[in-house]
């Protein structure tokens, strides 16, 4: 009995060994045959991974961070400029759209000191612009809830650009969509502001701008309502 057993096993040994015999023929021919296109993918690959890094490095040794978009709330409180991160998030996470997401990023390159505005077509700014306000609104939607509950709340009216500055003192380069009550940019103050840091004075000249953008170019412009 044993020995049919082995005898069993010897055979199924063999069969296992023959068929892993074809596996590595076949593996062999394959890149026998194909060797030069392996390589050059393997080469395309390293290539890839050398450019990535070194374009990670760039953007840092930059500050440039062009595929984030921030939300920055942007007020005058007290006779103070304050700057307030609202959210942060990926282009893409935004625009929902690789394509979308990559025209942001091109147009935020394109900015210039005396325009801070992304220079997009006028056909296509109210679908990122309308992009942003839904991230917004969700920061707020408790408050839209409180008021059709008959609770009581505030609403006040603000609007919405998409900028990247490039003037001043600058820290770090990002889309930035600032977030202003409609009734400041439409009156902002002719004196500057106390501000919180010597770096906000590039904020102040950007509201300033913004706020003759608003009469150039409405377009470029957002109006949403939050309500808390």
């Amino acid at each position: 009995m044993q020995k049919v057993v082995f005898v069993a096993a010897a055979q199924r040994f063999q069969e296992v060994s023959r068929a892993m015999d074809k596996i590595v023929e076949a593996v062999t021919d394959l890149i026998e045959d194909h060797w030069v296109t392996f390589l050059t993918g393997l080469g395309v690959m390293a290539i890839g991974w050398i450019v990535g890094n070194w374009r990670a490095k760039r953007r840092w040794e930059k500050k440039e961070f062009f595929d984030r978009l921030n939300v920055s709330l942007n007020s005058i409180s007290d006779g103070t400029l304050r700057i307030r991160t609202i959210l942060e998030k990926t282009c893409l996470d935004v625009f929902l759209n690789s394509v979308a997401a990559a025209e942001i990023v091109d147009a935020a390159q394109k900015t210039t000191e005396q325009d801070a505005t992304l220079p997009l077509p006028k056909a296509d700014y109210w679908y990122y612009l309308n992009s942003v306000l839904n991230e917004v609104a969700e920061k707020f939607a408790a408050g839209v809830v409180r008021r059709d509950m008959g609770l009581e709340t505030k609403s006040t009216r603000y609007l919405i650009c998409l900028t990247n500055e490039c003037a001043g003192d600058v820290r770090t380069r990002k889309v930035r969509a600032m977030l202003v009550q409609k009734s400041l940019l439409e009156k902002l103050p002719e004196k500057c502001p106390k501000l919180e840091a010597e770096s906000h004075a590039t904020r102040w000249q950007t509201q300033q701008r913004l706020a003759a953008e608003l009469q150039k170019s409405p377009w470029k412009f957002l109006e949403m309502e939050i309500v808390q």
